[in-house]
Formats: structure tokens, C-alpha cells, sequence
């Protein structure tokens, strides 16, 4: 089973999620840059039948590429290492898994936003999203691990 947050408890991480996913960002957006000119590159060489290279920038954007590639990797291990769920890197998005009413549901933060008020079902998604309420905050629980 899962680490299991309160909404205190996930809010009390925020500042270590946020940082860590920013950083996963930035570095996922220097890899897809590194990605795309090796990439180009490479089909530059295959349809010329090759061409002259500059040996140093292309080292210089695969050490990018590998950079960043264990960055990124490094970030989602620490972020998911603490229980939190890492759903799509390219908005930022995260759940805090929680109990509501019995049932485990999901504190869904996104990283633009200032502070973690929504949650959804754990099949439900980002598009279920629903605000959290004092219902909510009576009626969920964490593990109390923090």
C-alpha cells in the first residue's frame, strides 16, 4: 500500500514537490531540446549522404541530453520516493494519494496553482477533478507518517 497523505501532510510537501518537479520540468524541456538537434542532425547526415560536423557541439548537446536525462530521472525517483505520484511532466502535474470515505482517492496538485484544493477518484483523472470542501476535509485521512 501506498504512503497515504492528509491534505495538511501534502501541503506540508508541497514546497519540496514543487521545487523537485520544477526542476524535472526545466531539465525534461533542455532534454527535448538536446533530443530534436541530435535528431535533426542525424537526418541531416543520413540525407546528404553526410556532411561536415562540429564534433564539439555535438558532444556538448549529447552531455545535455545525458544531463538532463539523469536530472529528470533523479527528480521523479525523489518526488516518488516520498509517495507522491507524478501524472504528467509536462504540466506539472502530481497526486497526493489519500482516503476518503474508505476509498482511496487522489489530492491533485498542479503546478501552477498555489496550493493543493482539488481532488478526484483514482480512475477519474484530472478531467474529474472536484474541490475540496469541508466534507471532503472531515471525511479524508492520511497515514499520520510525516
Amino acid at each position: 500500500m501506498s504512503r497515504l497523505f492528509s491534505l495538511q501532510e501534502a501541503r506540508a510537501l508541497l514546497p519540496f514537490v514543487g521545487r523537485t518537479l520544477r526542476e524535472a520540468v526545466e531539465a525534461r524541456e533542455r532534454h527535448e531540446a538536446a533530443e530534436q538537434f541530435l535528431q535533426g542532425l542525424a537526418q541531416r547526415i543520413l540525407l546528404m549522404g553526410g556532411i561536415s560536423v562540429n564534433t564539439a557541439a555535438v558532444e556538448s548537446w549529447k552531455h545535455q541530453l545525458e544531463t538532463s536525462g539523469k536530472i529528470i530521472s533523479g527528480a521523479l525517483s525523489k518526488i516518488e520516493e516520498a509517495g507522491v505520484v507524478v501524472k504528467d511532466l509536462n504540466v506539472g502535474l502530481v497526486d497526493f494519494p489519500t482516503m476518503f470515505r474508505g476509498e482511496e482517492v487522489y489530492l491533485c496538485w498542479r503546478m501552477d496553482e498555489d496550493d493543493i484544493s482539488h481532488w478526484h477518484g483514482i480512475h477519474e483523472g484530472f478531467a474529474g477533478r472536484r474541490e475540496i470542501d469541508s466534507n471532503f476535509i472531515d471525511n479524508h485521512r492520511g497515514t499520520g507518517l510525516t
